[in-house]
């Protein structure tokens, strides 16, 4: 009987033993349970501020591309203008030439 007692107190300490290292185990996820946890909301806090800042940025954005698509259409219309003054100039020194050649022709200006 005494050597089953021993056999039995053997038991009992590894299975104390066991338990033990369970608990330690538990203990050591639990830490890396939360240092995961800090890590989580540290993260999802840097993604709300980027998102915010990606709003800003998306906002700017596109104020600006409408700034430049104004201008862009500013721009050409003040193209179309400028071309059509110069082409009223280059028409206008056409006539001009002609009605000088023409004053040049007349018998009223003939140098005596």
């Amino acid at each position: 009987m005494t050597q089953q007692g021993a056999v039995l107190q053997g038991y009992n300490n590894e299975l104390v033993k066991c338990i033990e290292d369970l608990c330690m185990q538990k203990e050591e996820l639990n830490k890396q349970i939360q240092q995961a946890e800090e890590e989580k909301s540290k993260l999802q806090h840097e993604i709300q501020i980027l998102s915010e800042q990606l709003e800003c940025v998306c906002e700017d954005l596109a104020q600006k591309v409408a700034s430049r698509n104004e201008l862009v259409k500013i721009l050409a219309e003040t193209e179309v203008a400028y071309m059509k003054i110069l082409d009223s100039s280059r028409i206008l020194l056409n006539v001009l030439k002609k009605e000088v050649g023409s004053l040049k022709h007349s018998p009223d200006l003939k140098p005596n």
